[in-house]
């Protein structure tokens, strides 16, 4: 995956392997909605929007391979288990907490556990981040989007 050019190395590995993912989204995405009819522009089908997005996916990914070969070498960094595990638990948090909890509580309390996933963090940085961001959240997809989402915990 990584050249050596003139006895330097070469390649971004990074961007590689993040466009190596896109263009596995995209084929994902191409491969389940084969079934769906595209349609045209004028008159779309289900599978008009799904796949076109798809393959603008795979164009970005394509791009990111492209230029991470280009690149001067970068390698991988090391895998942190606290830091994917902690991203992991925010999910699940969130999941867990919006049906009942509502969307600030699940909000304030993902980006709560977020913040554990990397090392010196500053409370007061993240606990300002969390109330911009909570009220933003809200902001958009109950007043903006007016999606029917409880704000408040319903306990």
């Amino acid at each position: 995956m990584l050249a050596s050019v003139g006895g330097k190395q070469r390649g971004n590995a990074p961007d590689i392997a993040f466009g190596a993912f896109l263009i596995l989204l995209a084929v994902v995405a191409l491969w389940e909605t084969w079934a769906l009819a595209i349609g045209n522009a004028s008159d779309m089908g289900p599978g008009y929007v799904p796949r076109a997005l798809a393959w603008i996916i795979m164009g970005f990914g394509l791009a990111f391979v492209t230029s991470g070969l280009r690149a001067t070498h970068r390698s991988l960094p090391r895998f942190d288990l606290r830091s994917f595990l902690m991203v992991l638990l925010s999910l699940a948090v969130f999941a867990l907490l919006l049906p009942k909890g509502g969307l600030a509580l699940a909000t304030c309390a993902t980006l709560a556990c977020s913040t554990f996933a990397v090392s010196g963090f500053r409370w007061r940085e993240s606990l300002l981040f969390a109330v911009i961001l909570t009220t933003f959240t809200v902001l958009l997809f109950v007043n903006g989007l007016g999606l029917p989402l409880a704000v408040w915990p319903r306990w």
